[in-house]
């Protein structure tokens, strides 16, 4: 039976198209094999850009399972069914005698390891470096933490939302009037898993075409998202004021905010360059301002913001939102609409470019994902298999390696943890839906 999720899901509306995985597709990176031992948001995140194009990760996980699974919604591990995909699951108690050996056999034909234990625990674990390196002279380590392998905090504790108050972001998002705002999403995760995807290319470059050694990647959580904030600390610099908070208006170019419609709805609204902005002014009826002093050149609009937003508020409010689309789309001015989850599985855009689309799942029979990111017009990435199920290929993985007899007398022993126990119904459930993907058209 599937998860009750799935019942009060069936219900809302979607029009997002329906894909399959593919077992066989093969993405640019085949044959690059990536040994994950990291945990929660940024490694997964990192090594779900290889795995979209047909790196082998293998997830190595604790006995209770990666950190991520715990991240639900209605009993259902969402965010780990997306960023885990494409990859396999091998269960492993890190504490059990034996278990570094298998850790020692995973890495002796990996090219790149993940790791995000706090700094000197790779160490501990008689995996340091320079062991690995002794015995894989090519080998890519990536280690992910909070505050960096160096300095005064490499011991501390650092989850996303310390840095993401510790750069600066925190300070300068949200209203002057009010609290500083955290983001609502994994920001500093995101950023740094996304760094560590290109740092991995980088290096891969150096081993692959070079001919170069492997080395270590010191991915912080810190440093990724300190070069998303622009030149804020040479602006203190220069002045000796830090960026104010400004809600969602711009402190470089006007009009830029969210405006409310007549219907309740929001548009948002980007003036980045002169022309935008004066046919905004045209568009309003408004053109005199483009020869007023006070409205004519970007640095005027900033210092008199309040009567320039006024105005573009007070013409925003008097129509629906379609109405204010379709007539800044004829005009030729960047506007657009702040949407929800509610409006993006249905949106014309979002189907069409298919940004979302629906892959069969065993919880929901159906569940919506971001499509492979970037798009690759000669090697693609691809689909290939469904987040795994804890443990999922120790024998698959492990067999090769070790024996199918050493594999048998680990799992007695416990050093690796047996797969759940739902695969016969995983199994159904996705073949059924395999088939519905080859017999319907996309749904509307």
């Amino acid at each position: 039976m599937q998860h009750s999720a799935s019942q009060s899901a069936a219900h809302r509306a979607t029009r997002l198209p329906r894909k399959a995985f593919d077992p066989e597709a093969r993405g640019p990176l085949r044959g690059l094999r990536v040994v994950d031992l990291s945990r929660l948001v940024a490694g997964n995140m990192l090594t779900l850009q290889l795995a979209d194009f047909g790196a082998d990760v293998i997830k190595v996980e604790p006995k209770k399972g990666d950190t991520l699974r715990a991240f639900q919604t209605e009993g259902v591990e969402t965010f780990w069914k997306i960023y885990a995909r494409n990859k396999r699951s091998v269960c492993l108690d890190f504490h059990a005698d034996g278990a570094i050996n298998v850790l020692r056999a995973l890495l002796a034909n990996a090219d790149v390891l993940v790791e995000s234990f706090r700094p000197g625990v790779l160490e501990e674990m008689g995996l340091g470096p320079d062991v690995l390196h002794a015995a894989h002279p090519k080998l890519v380590i990536v280690r992910l933490s909070g505050w960096g392998q160096t300095g005064p905090y490499r011991r501390k504790p650092g989850f996303g939302t310390l840095v993401e108050g510790y750069s600066g972001f925190a300070a300068m998002n949200g209203y002057e009037d009010r609290a500083p705002v955290l983001p609502p999403m994994f920001l500093g995760d995101m950023a740094a898993g996304l760094y560590g995807a290109s740092s991995v290319m980088t290096a891969l470059w150096e081993t692959r075409v070079n001919d170069g050694a492997g080395q270590v990647i010191d991915v912080s959580l810190f440093e990724p998202i300190v070069s998303l904030l622009g030149p804020q600390a040479a602006n203190w610099q220069m002045t000796g004021q830090v960026k104010a908070r400004t809600g969602s208006r711009s402190s470089t170019t006007a009009p830029r905010n969210a405006y409310r419609c007549a219907d309740g709805q929001w548009l948002c609204i980007s003036t980045s360059t002169p022309s935008m902005a004066a046919r905004l002014f045209e568009t309003m009826g408004c053109g005199e301002m483009n020869q007023d002093p006070r409205y004519s050149t970007n640095a005027a609009r900033l210092k008199h913001i309040d009567e320039v937003d006024g105005l573009v508020a007070d013409f925003i409010a008097r129509r629906s939102l379609a109405d204010n689309l379709a007539l800044f789309a004829a005009a030729d001015v960047t506007a657009g609409p702040i949407y929800d989850a509610s409006r993006l599985n249905v949106d014309d855009y979002v189907v069409e470019r298919e940004a979302l689309v629906e892959l069969q799942d065993a919880d929901l029979g159906y569940m919506p994902m971001h499509n492979v990111v970037p798009r690759l017009s000669a090697t693609p990435g691809a689909f290939r298999r469904p987040a795994p199920r804890r443990g999922e290929h120790n024998e698959e993985v492990l067999a090769p390696l070790l024996g199918a007899q050493a594999c048998a007398a680990l799992l007695r022993t416990g050093v690796l943890i047996a797969a759940d126990d739902f695969s016969a119904r995983s199994d159904n459930v996705l073949a059924q839906a395999a088939q519905r993907v080859s017999t319907e058209e996309t749904p509307s």
